[in-house]
């Protein structure tokens, strides 16, 4: 049975914790896993870095220390963490919380999927790389303008990553999980409607039952990480395909 590592950032809630809990159920993968809060458990295929990725000072130091050295049959990297930032018109952002959420949103899934390439690179084996994105990355959405544009940004690195190691072990993926129930559509629902003109579009996402479940997506993205060769293109949606 191949053995496969998986490096995973954001893995402490939501979408995250629910990848984690969906490989951590494979026998074969060992997981590091990286977030600002440590979970509190042990398991004896999961290795947790507490980090800041906004704080990309300290990303740059540790970044040697993320890959190992250990030979696997499969690369998986996956950048999960982000966040929604201020909601607010532009004009009105904070600058400081603006640069955490670019440094979180897109510098550092930009440093990781490069220090990545450069580690495993003259490894023949299967590697693949997902940042995870969003449908805003394509729509303008008022009260959103950070991570529109982070996700948009992150996109256009990954399709420029695919082009710059077009070869047979390397995948990569935009990926974008759809509307999932997690804390950060708790934070869209707190926003003032003033600042966010969709508000009530978003609470009946909830009302309505129409959020998809962590754990789903996390197996639709399994599915797709583990059948590369199903999956040719580089802007992928879980929305687009169903689990066999």
């Amino acid at each position: 049975m191949s053995k496969t590592l998986l490096i995973l950032t954001g893995h402490s809630k939501g979408l995250g914790r629910a990848i984690l809990d969906h490989y951590l159920s494979m026998d074969q993968v060992d997981v590091i896993a990286i977030s600002r809060t440590a979970l509190s458990i042990t398991h004896p295929r999961l290795t947790q870095k507490d980090l800041d990725l906004s704080d990309l000072s300290v990303l740059q130091q540790e970044l040697d220390s993320i890959f190992p050295s250990e030979e696997f049959e499969n690369y998986l990297l996956i950048n999960n963490a982000g966040w929604i930032g201020e909601v607010k018109a532009i004009g009105e952002l904070d600058p400081k919380e603006l640069r955490q959420q670019v440094n979180l949103n897109l510098l550092a899934p930009m440093f990781l999927t490069n220090a990545f390439i450069k580690k495993y690179k003259s490894n023949s084996v299967k590697k693949v790389i997902c940042n995870i994105s969003s449908g805003a990355a394509t729509r303008p959405v008022s009260g959103w303008g950070g991570y529109c544009s982070t996700k948009a940004a992150l996109a256009m690195f990954t399709m420029v990553a695919d082009r710059d190691n077009k070869t047979e072990s390397f995948h990569f993926y935009s990926l974008a999980p759809g509307i999932v129930d997690t804390t950060m559509q708790d934070e869209i629902r707190q926003a003032d409607v003033k600042d966010f003109p969709e508000l009530e579009k978003f609470k009946s996402f909830k009302e309505k039952g129409e959020l998809t479940a962590p754990a789903l997506v996390a197996e639709k993205i399994g599915y797709l990480l583990g059948n590369p060769e199903r999956f040719p293109e580089v802007i992928q949606d879980v929305r687009n395909f169903e689990l066999p």
